[in-house]
């Protein structure tokens, strides 16, 4: 994966438990893609300094998710609901009586929800 779109996952899910400080230099940073440079100007600190705090949040990001697993866990519930989507689309195309046709038709639905909340 990506190192920006693992960042900004772990923070996503992880994020809140950084302190204010470090949530403002990370998400500038992550999310709104600043430099070291940028965020240094705006926030009155060093270059050094912001590189020394993205790199102390990215493991402390890490560790709760070496602990925790939430990432993996989406990317697991993720790929299994995409999973039940192949199956459902896989038994439309075989369905011949209308009453099993409306069963998939609702599981496609709800997978739709699922998925998009994701």
């Amino acid at each position: 994966m990506e190192k920006n779109v693992r960042r900004a996952l772990l923070y996503d899910f992880y994020g809140e438990l950084l302190t204010e400080h470090q949530k403002q230099i990370y998400s500038d940073y992550v999310l709104n893609d600043l430099s070291y440079t940028e965020i240094g100007a705006n926030e009155g600190i060093s270059r050094q300094a912001v590189f020394e705090l993205v790199k102390r949040c990215d493991g402390i990001l890490e560790d709760y998710e070496n602990k925790l697993k939430l990432v993996e866990k989406f990317h697991e519930t993720k790929d299994r609901i995409s999973r039940i989507h192949e199956l459902a689309a896989e038994l439309w195309h075989n369905m011949e009586d209308e009453k099993s046709r409306n069963q998939i038709s609702e599981i496609e639905e709800i997978f739709k929800d699922i998925y998009e909340s994701y």
